[in-house]
């Protein structure tokens, strides 16, 4: 008799190669910057609400940056008006919930987890919307050979990240609300004005407890969007993240994010290679205006959003470039093809927007000539 022996290796059982332990690709925000969130509670002497991590102040000065009274250096997070932290820190510390709205790209996601990660010191809570995500991520599911088994129990019961939150006083995210079905949506409506979560099927409920927050994602102006209702939107005290000011203040985003991200896949810094970040947002800023940065040209907008979160991603794109393939510099033929892919959505409409973008700006801006050179070869 032959018996067939499987050597398939379990996933969860393979240990990479070496003696060093795996490093996640993207430590979670509450280890990423676990010093800096050491040092604040060790010299946060102010009020903290229930279960909060840190005091208001604190997660203000998490999120906005600064230096402690010891000379501790907290690195900024998010780069806009303080106030509008401000604003969405308070929110949490009532009971509302909290809706961050802006266009994609505004850092709607980031400052969601760091929020989560200063306040719960946990920003894994987590329920991604999409089109397709069931009632059941935002309520709870069912172990189905348990309920087979012996019935409807609190052990069959699979708790959602939403239920979590309320029974152990934490901060729930659920990013892309508007992309989740209305149906759906409408179920955080008891949830956020009751703080109650039914369990009908056991004649039961979770209430919420001190500390207890939820911090949603939104925008209107992507594809796939499903309105709030005005019923759910009253539950929310909603906060307007903006784009950029100005370049400069761009550019310091795009640059704080790709040296993060480098570092985490060991990439070469790129010491001379913000003038060509300044150039990718330039492109990306007078394309989302329609109108050059001197106001004396009028430009058509593409059909994408060239947000900062893609500016972010060519640049990246480039520095891979340049340290595999160059010589670690990061120049213009490193982020051309980025620029191509990123302006270049519809084939058809956008590649005529940047052909006449480049012809007629960037052909005749003054010290653009090797970024142009690079552009039409990508472009051929």
């Amino acid at each position: 008799m032959s018996v067939s022996v499987d050597h398939t290796p379990d996933p969860t059982s393979v240990v990479p190669r070496g003696n060093e332990p795996a490093e996640p690709l993207r430590p979670h925000a509450e280890d990423a910057f676990a010093d800096e969130l050491a040092a604040l509670a060790a010299q946060d002497d102010r009020p903290r609400p229930a279960r909060w991590k840190l005091s208001p102040w604190a997660v203000a000065t998490y999120l906005l940056g600064g230096v402690l009274p010891d000379g501790t250096v907290i690195s900024p997070k998010y780069v806009g008006p303080r106030r509008i932290v401000e604003v969405a820190v308070s929110t949490l510390a009532t009971d509302r919930a909290l809706l961050l709205l802006g266009v994609p790209g505004t850092a709607k996601t980031w400052v969601s987890e760091h929020l989560a990660a200063a306040v719960s010191g946990d920003s894994t809570l987590l329920v991604q919307g999409t089109a397709g995500t069931p009632e059941e991520a935002i309520r709870y599911g069912w172990n189905y050979a348990q309920l087979l088994a012996h019935g409807p129990s609190r052990d069959a019961l699979v708790p959602s990240p939403v239920m979590r939150a309320m029974a152990e006083g934490a901060t729930v995210r659920v990013e892309e609300l508007t992309r989740i079905p209305a149906d759906v949506q409408d179920t955080l409506i008891t949830i956020l004005s009751e703080k109650t979560l039914p369990i009908p099927e056991l004649g039961q409920e979770v209430q919420a407890v001190r500390g207890f927050s939820l911090i949603a994602t939104a925008n209107d102006r992507d594809r796939g969007v499903n309105e709030l209702s005005s019923a759910l939107r009253r539950r929310f005290n909603s906060v307007v993240l903006p784009l950029p000011e100005s370049v400069e203040a761009e550019v310091d985003i795009v640059a704080r994010r790709v040296d993060q991200i480098g570092r985490s896949l060991d990439l070469p810094a790129a010491p001379d290679g913000i003038d060509e970040i300044r150039r990718v947002v330039t492109v990306f800023r007078e394309l989302r205006a329609g109108v050059t940065s001197d106001g004396r040209t009028k430009v058509k907008s593409p059909s994408g959003t060239l947000s900062t979160a893609e500016a972010i991603s060519v640049v990246t794109g480039g520095l891979a470039l340049a340290a595999h393939f160059g010589d670690g510099v990061l120049r213009a033929g490193d982020v051309a093809a980025g620029v191509l892919g990123a302006v270049v959505r519809d084939p058809a409409a956008d590649r005529v927007v940047w052909q006449e973008y480049l012809e007629a700006v960037v052909r005749e801006r003054a010290g653009w000539t090797d970024f142009y050179r690079a552009c039409r070869e990508v472009s051929a």
